[in-house]
């Protein structure tokens, strides 16, 4: 009853045009409002999904890594227990080390990493090679694929790169040498085989290889690397199988799931968005202010309806009851309204990229947006939480006006 008391109330022509005026004013900002929850919140969700799946195609589902050190050692019998997980589809064993990078006169130190044969099934770096291939070569004749801000920085075209480059890697315990410095390094020739291209991040830090030329660089022993990483059947399972992992490896080993090795980045864009969000829910408070005032000259409007129905018997929780609805319905409009308007914007943005990046550096052209159900139940209680919240002060006054038929 109080719904059908408050929709006639939204109908109802009113003497003063200004009830009019401001109840329009409110339902237009909160319309206008929700519109920017839900497109400001769908391109962080679209920057967010691109920079996952960026980071993914580097980022395996687990790594197992030392706790202390660089090394860990993994025995054969370890191993045919890592194979026997059934959610591991493949595993990769991988050793890595920051190494000095020459082409000529031109120097980089990166972190070259040696990977085996099952590398390009757990990791999706070949599919992101853009010049060249994806060769690593050998022990006796090692090909290496250099990040693109690496490939820079050397001043090299990977694919077309006639020089090999010479590769420098301190010896495994053996101190440094201030007579013969050459003594402490390992040296060796490494031809480029191609470049590829993730994010910046990645790309200005990395190059790949073959496990046995790094293996022997850094002087490990047969069943010494630095990581394990894997490949999952279903990347949803990676903590119950970390617990598996677990009692296989013990606690010398860390084991991380691909939310654990980028927890900071993750955490940072999770913090990005609900500051938005804190932000877009303080101009709907403030919004919300025009559907205070609009509701309570409503209430002065239609003070002798308020009279007549205590009069009939209504009790003061009925008049709330009815002042709250309209309040609420004045935002559950101007919420669908937005709702609708932004699905219309999002799709229009995705089939014809109405809004582009500028610089023309990034990996796409236009501003990525994607549609979640849990925004739109979050922006929704987010918008009838304020509502009701606005509308509880003139609901309360209309409430507790005192029974005067004449005056």
């Amino acid at each position: 009853m109080n719904f059908l008391f408050a929709w006639r109330y939204f109908k109802a022509k009113k003497s003063t045009n200004a009830i009019n005026v401001i109840a329009w004013i409110s339902m237009i900002a909160i319309t206008c409002i929700t519109f920017a929850f839900i497109v400001v919140l769908s391109v962080f969700n679209g920057f967010e999904g691109l920079v996952k799946s960026l980071y993914s195609s580097f980022y395996t589902d687990i790594r197992i890594s030392p706790v202390k050190g660089k090394i860990i050692t993994a025995t054969p019998a370890q191993l045919q227990q890592l194979g026997a997980v059934g959610e591991i589809a493949y595993y990769s064993l991988v050793a890595e080390e920051k190494t000095l990078l020459l082409n000529g006169d031109t120097k980089v130190i990166v972190d070259v990493k040696g990977v085996d044969e099952n590398y390009r099934y757990v990791a999706g770096v070949p599919d992101k090679v853009f010049r060249g291939h994806f060769t690593t070569g050998t022990e006796d004749n090692p090909s290496i694929v250099l990040g693109n801000g690496v490939e820079n920085a050397l001043a090299v075209e990977s694919d077309k790169n006639l020089f090999p480059l010479t590769l420098y890697l301190f010896k495994r315990g053996v101190p440094v040498n201030t007579i013969d410095p050459s003594q402490s390094f390992s040296v060796a020739n490494i031809n480029t085989a191609g470049a590829f291209l993730i994010q910046a991040d990645i790309d200005n830090r990395y190059a790949i290889t073959n496990l046995a030329f790094m293996k022997h660089m850094m002087g490990l022993k047969a069943e010494e690397y630095s990581a394990v990483e894997i490949g999952l059947k279903d990347g949803s399972k990676a903590d119950a199988v970390k617990k598996k992992l677990a009692g296989i490896f013990g606690a010398a080993y860390r084991i991380d799931t691909k939310y654990e090795q980028n927890k900071s980045l993750y955490s940072v864009m999770t913090l990005e968005k609900w500051a938005i969000y804190g932000i877009l829910t303080l101009m709907l408070i403030v919004a919300a202010f025009t559907m205070i005032g609009g509701l309570t000259m409503l209430v002065l409007e239609k003070q002798k309806d308020v009279q007549a129905l205590k009069a009939m018997g209504a009790n003061n929780k009925l008049i709330q009851k009815i002042f709250l609805s309209e309040g609420l319905l004045l935002a559950s409009i101007g919420a669908i309204a937005g709702f609708v308007l932004a699905v219309i914007f999002c799709w229009a943005q995705v089939k014809y990229k109405l809004i582009a990046l500028e610089g023309g550096t990034f990996l796409i052209d236009y501003y990525p947006v994607k549609l979640v159900p849990f925004d739109f139940l979050l922006v929704t209680v987010t918008v009838l939480l304020v509502a009701v919240i606005a509308s509880w002060f003139p609901s309360r006054k209309a409430a507790l006006q005192p029974i005067e038929l004449r005056s």
